[in-house]
């Protein structure tokens, strides 16, 4: 990679420095409430298209200037450009290599949406080129990235959002659901319950052309380098057409290479609202069973010996023990959503309704006014990104902060771990590490690959 681009740790703070050390941690006075551009409105940037990128760019309009977008796939960079420049009336600048975003001095943040193997370095980066930062989730591939994005928001000052957006949108469902449980309406909770779905397996995938809209070695980045595969069953994207199997585009979450499947896609959103609601977010689980599980490959040692088919687990039920001797149960069956159980009742929430006789008693005995703004830290946002930009503002971290992702994220990460070496895994929540598996703990890190090192 060429040097030029390359913003490092010493560099950071060598310009703080200049700066004086304060503008670290308080915006000068001089910029808009920590903005660049002189008409309040922050300049932003997406790094990674496909999908969700182009959800949270549209989302961002009303809030933002987009000034430039990044992708390694020139079909889909080349499409959401046309498609920025006819929401925002100016075209965005774009790029194929992110750095280039990087070094911009206008630009006061970036929105990240690349698949989740990417998500530290770019993330790390940025905010050591003085951007803050809004990332999808699920934020990290492994637990020891998680450690490394906090120490850098904590050295930086940067503000960081992650895009568990259901801390602020679904018309508040999850909001109330969490207000209920700290109300007591449901009494001392004693399990709670996240349907998240599955994956299906894939058939073989053999070796393919690499398309050539594609810079198929970048997309790997910090992941191993392999052959790219695909079938020529094709869908819909952004772009045109995109292989139905593969090991990137819309299949990457099917790969432990470069996500953690199911369980840190809609794990990360469901768990963390079951880790809020139980007050578990500066803490963790004692101990993380697989009570059954299916992978659709071998393993041995952890890991997978079939390297031309899915890998993550397509059946799972998963219990993580939490503090207060709350049950947190993981699976693939029943209805998407988060089942509360406790000793006077249950109820039920998702994206589309919350459930339940203690929700139908709200008729008659309605939560206290303000209890959904107690819950949410002030008054609700009108989505993720209007809760990051006012962040951006008053440079406190916004509702969906790094530490409390972490937190319940890496009961999803140890839920991987325990399926692919099949066992149990005791976990120290203070020190952060499984207790007494050396093998189990090789899995809490993953070292990039040599040319996409994060660049500190």
């Amino acid at each position: 990679m060429s040097t030029s681009h390359q913003t490092t740790r010493r560099s950071f703070l060598q310009g703080a420095a200049a700066a004086g050390a304060a503008s670290i941690l308080v915006p000068s006075a001089d910029r808009a409430f920590g903005y660049q551009s002189a008409n309040d409105r922050p300049v932003f940037a997406t790094i990674g298209l496909r999908n969700q990128g182009w959800t949270i760019t549209s989302k961002s309009f009303k809030y933002a200037d987009f000034a430039a977008l990044a992708d390694v796939d020139s079909n889909v960079l080349g499409a959401n450009v046309e498609k920025t420049e006819k929401a925002q009336g100016k075209k965005p600048d774009s790029y194929k290599d992110y750095r280039n975003i990087l070094d911009r001095k206008d630009i006061d943040a970036v929105m990240i949406a690349t698949p989740d193997h990417w998500h530290t370095k770019v993330a790390v980066e940025a905010m050591y080129a003085g951007k803050d930062v809004y990332c999808e989730k699920p934020l990290t591939l492994t637990i020891a990235e998680g450690k490394l994005i906090e120490k850098v928001v904590k050295e930086t000052g940067k503000v960081f959002q992650v895009g568990t957006m259901q801390r602020t949108e679904s018309d508040k469902r999850f909001i109330q659901a969490v207000a209920m449980i700290r109300a007591g309406r449901i009494g001392t909770v004693q399990k709670v319950t996240c349907g998240i779905g599955g994956f299906g397996p894939s058939p073989k995938i053999p070796v393919a052309p690499v398309p050539k809209e594609l810079d198929w070695d970048v997309w790997l980045g910090p992941a191993p380098k392999v052959e790219y595969r695909a079938l020529p069953e094709m869908r819909n994207g952004y772009g045109g057409g995109v292989p139905l199997y593969s090991n990137c585009h819309y299949s990457f979450r099917s790969w432990h290479e470069y996500s953690g499947g199911k369980l840190t896609d809609w794990g990360a959103h469901h768990v963390d609202i079951a880790c809020w609601a139980l007050g578990a977010t500066d803490t963790g689980p004692s101990k993380v069973t697989p009570l059954n599980f299916k992978l659709p490959v071998e393993y041995k040692d952890g890991h997978p010996l079939v390297h031309d088919q899915y890998n993550i687990a397509t059946e799972y039920n998963i219990q993580a023990d939490m503090p207060n001797d709350v049950e947190l149960l993981i699976t693939n069956e029943g209805d998407n959503g988060i089942l509360f159980e406790g000793t006077n009742g249950r109820f039920f929430v998702n994206r589309g309704k919350i459930v339940g006789k203690p929700v139908e008693d709200l008729k008659d005995n309605p939560l206290p006014e303000g209890a959904l703004e107690e819950v949410y830290g002030g008054p609700v946002s009108a989505n993720h990104t209007a809760n990051f930009t006012d962040a951006m503002k008053s440079r406190k971290q916004p509702v969906s902060d790094v530490w409390s992702h972490n937190r319940m994220l890496e009961i999803c990460h140890l839920s991987n771990i325990a399926m692919r070496l099949d066992r149990a895994v005791k976990w120290d929540p203070v020190k952060r590490e499984i207790i007494g598996d050396e093998q189990a703990n090789s899995f809490l890190s993953r070292e990039n690959r040599r040319g996409y090192e994060i660049n500190m």
